[in-house]
């Protein structure tokens, strides 16, 4: 596992406990927000397991024991005040008890005045993961995935004339219809070649740094 932490530095509260945050390595999306004790994280560090400390029932947990789901962490991260944790792992199917993808999925309101849209390709690759697993026979995804790698990048090269060709015209909203057909059949061919988003995220960001 990558970025051994020092334990010693974690500042643990009154009770022993440290929030944890379950990073999704595959999507960047947050998965879920846990607690740990010290033991729960050394074992973490040790098996690559996801594991804490269940409040309710007083013992520890590794998660998927009971629903099959498991999460495997990469590395274990320290926040600039020591006082949280981040697990980021690969997770083997939802997050969440009710079967969603992460447990944030309850909108407290609509779209906040003056934000903005939110541009998050996080869920998409998180169904597009799940149709390469699950293989729904009703599934255009699963289609998609059958025919194979050189079938996908077919589409994605006619999505995007389509999109040169949108881009020229005066129609944004058929122009935002070709740019997400040609985001999502990119999306789909990273799946069957297994190039995660987080791989192109780290391109981004140490290009960021590096003024580019």
């Amino acid at each position: 596992m990558t970025g051994a932490l020092a334990l010693d530095r974690v500042r643990f509260d009154e009770r022993g406990l440290v929030p944890v945050v379950v990073r999704d390595r595959e999507t960047g999306r947050v998965a879920m927000l846990a607690w740990a004790d010290r033991p729960a994280i050394e074992r973490t560090l040790a098996t690559g397991e996801a594991t804490f400390w269940s409040r309710s029932r007083g013992a520890p947990w590794v998660k998927g024991e009971t629903s099959g789901h498991r999460m495997r962490v990469s590395s274990v991260l320290l926040d600039c005040d020591a006082d949280a944790v981040l697990y980021e792992a690969s997770l083997s199917g939802p997050a969440c008890h009710t079967g969603e993808a992460s447990c944030f999925h309850n909108p407290l309101q609509g779209e906040l005045t003056g934000a903005g849209a939110t541009f998050d390709l996080a869920p998409l690759f998180e169904i597009l993961a799940r149709r390469y697993r699950e293989r729904p026979a009703e599934s255009y995804s699963t289609r998609l995935f059958e025919k194979g790698l050189d079938h996908a990048l077919k589409k994605v090269g006619e999505e995007a004339s389509e999109v040169i060709v949108a881009m020229k015209n005066p129609d944004d909203d058929d122009l935002a219809g070709e740019i997400a057909d040609l985001l999502y059949h990119l999306a789909a061919a990273m799946t069957i070649r297994g190039i995660s988003p987080e791989r192109v995220n780290e391109v981004l960001s140490r290009r960021r740094t590096g003024g580019g």
